[in-house]
């Protein structure tokens, strides 16, 4: 059998950073998980002594906290700062466009409409930004436009991690039922690549192993993109989770990882594979 990467993968440039800034500030204490990924947490933990609170009321007032990627809402934000807490933002880049969009947008007299999920700690802290939060509003499909109290003038913005085509699909509906619209591609580059090289990979591939956090947005993405050209495609937080049934008969194992996985990670699965099944080469595609 032969494992093929595909051409793009793992750790997007906002994880990057945040793992970065968690390593300079050894002893520090993040809120709420700092990325979707339990081993690279425990890593950090073991290795940085960096701890976690998961909730508000688990910050005494001279803890450093570390800002997760995701962002936290702003007025816990508006908290730390009240506490005198030392506030390390490695909040995502990515992230904090649609957070100004949504305050700039609201302070212009623009209904919001967020696409994402509700429950997401990024949607929570981008709505939070929105002058009135009962002219903001949170839908997962176009289908929930419907019946919502929407001005004439609509900003719209979308989780990182979500499908452009999905986000399409709400931008059309809201196109069509208003007077003015305004659109902002707030998706990240780092997940057009990733799910396009996931999607080029699971059409050849026998069998695809995704690898990343059950919680992680973009990875469960990666997950169900593969399962459309690759119906034997597994999710796996890391190597335990192997089954080496999967790979009986196959030909070509193809690989993607969540934004939130790291190398180790990806390099501890491979090795498991080729543990359970002969593996005669190992490439990442072009």
């Amino acid at each position: 059998m032969k494992i093929q990467l595909a051409s793009s993968y793992g750790f997007c440039f906002g994880v990057k950073r945040a793992i970065k800034i968690a390593e300079e500030h050894r002893g520090s204490k993040t809120y709420g998980p700092l990325i979707h990924n339990k081993d690279e947490i425990n890593r950090l933990k073991e290795g940085y002594s960096i701890g976690l609170a998961e909730k508000f009321d688990e910050i005494a007032p001279d803890d450093a906290v570390v800002i997760r990627t995701h962002g936290i809402p702003k007025n816990e934000l508006a908290q730390l700062k009240e506490q005198n807490n030392d506030i390390i933002d490695a909040t995502c880049p990515y992230v904090t466009t649609p957070q100004n969009i949504v305050a700039q947008m609201s302070e212009e007299g623009y209904s919001i409409v967020v696409f994402g999920d509700k429950n997401h700690p990024e949607i929570k802290g981008v709505v939070s930004y929105a002058k009135d939060p009962r002219n903001a509003f949170v839908v997962i499909n176009e289908e929930e436009l419907e019946g919502l109290p929407l001005l004439s003038k609509v900003a719209v913005v979308a989780q990182t991690t979500r499908k452009p085509e999905d986000y399409l699909k709400v931008v059309n509906k809201l196109i069509l039922a208003h007077k003015e619209v305004r659109v902002f591609n707030t998706i990240c580059n780092a997940t057009f690549e990733n799910q396009d090289a996931a999607a080029e990979l699971a059409k050849d591939a026998d069998v695809m192993i995704v690898i990343g956090g059950k919680h992680s947005s973009n990875t469960k993405q990666l997950h169900s993109i593969c399962k459309t050209y690759c119906e034997e495609s597994y999710l796996v937080e890391n190597e335990s989770e192997l089954d080496g049934s999967w790979f009986e008969g196959k030909a070509l194992c193809g690989i993607s990882a969540g934004a939130s996985t790291p190398d180790w990670i990806v390099q501890n699965v491979i090795d498991c594979i080729q543990e359970l099944v002969k593996v005669d080469e190992v490439c990442k595609s072009e």
